[in-house]
């Protein structure tokens, strides 16, 4: 007899170890995200929420995509600003070489200076203008900003409201005038253009003030209009307005400054 039991309770057993249930087909490997195709080169990968089939768009740069660095970018650190102008080698003004050669001396004969260190000498002057009507029209303070870098030759720095003024319209922080300071080189080419160009085409011009000094050797003169100097054009103004000159030196007295700037050619009244 058999050892196998026969009867309704026994379990049917499989007819081969190795038949196995059937599992799902593997996809074919040229549809999987990054696989290689038959040729052997690299199939790009399916984006989420794109139908199968359909090609990838790339991805265009937008406005909020930042440029990469050292490419030439807004953003690069590699980007310098523009530096005015150097002077040739071996350039003075004339004003410079006057003040060296002959007002020095005159300077140290005069006062009895110990040393040449003590000899005063100019330190800045700074031209500004300024523009009140600009609360209400800004065209008026762009053409301020732009008629004060003609006349100077470096570029003009508009300066703001350091308070609130209600009868003026004014508040703190708003722009209402522009300032330009110069110094080495241009400094004395803008005082050799102001003594002997502009000053001269100052209707009934009879001498700058004498007395215009603030004690401590620094002098301010102030110019109704702007048009004296040549390098603006009359017809291309907004309207004519005034600016301020400071000149800052370095001597002591007042009687120090006034010498220094009449022997560079300042036409005090006398």
């Amino acid at each position: 007899m058999s050892k196998d039991k026969i009867g309704p309770g026994a379990e049917e057993k499989p007819e081969a170890a190795h038949e196995k249930s059937p599992k799902a087909a593997k996809p074919p490997a040229s549809e999987h995200k990054g696989s290689k195709d038959h040729d052997g080169t690299q199939a790009p990968k399916q984006q989420k929420g794109t139908p199968a089939g359909e090609p990838v768009k790339e991805k265009k740069a937008g406005k909020d995509q930042k440029p990469e660095k050292g490419k030439g970018g807004a953003e690069s650190k590699t980007e310098k600003k523009s530096k005015p102008p150097r002077d040739p080698v071996g350039y003075m003004p004339r004003l410079k070489k006057l003040f060296r050669e002959t007002v020095s001396k005159d300077l140290r004969e005069e006062f009895a200076y110990k040393t040449p260190m003590q000899v005063p000498r100019l330190a800045k002057i700074v031209v500004s203008m300024g523009v009140g009507e600009a609360t209400v029209n800004k065209k008026l303070l762009d053409s301020a900003t732009g008629e004060l870098t003609q006349i100077t030759g470096r570029k003009a720095v508009r300066t703001k409201a350091k308070k609130s003024i209600a009868q003026f319209k004014v508040r703190k922080g708003m722009d209402i005038g522009a300032v330009v300071t110069l110094r080495g080189n241009t400094m004395y080419e803008f005082l050799d253009r102001l003594v002997n160009v502009a000053m001269p085409r100052i209707k009934d011009f009879r001498g700058a003030n004498p007395n215009a000094f603030d004690g401590h050797g620094n002098y301010s003169l102030g110019v109704t209009e702007q048009i004296i100097f040549p390098e603006i054009d009359y017809d291309k103004i907004e309207r004519v307005c005034g600016l301020n000159i400071a000149v800052v030196t370095t001597a002591r007295t007042d009687a120090e400054a006034r010498s220094l700037l009449g022997r560079l050619g300042m036409p005090f009244r006398k």
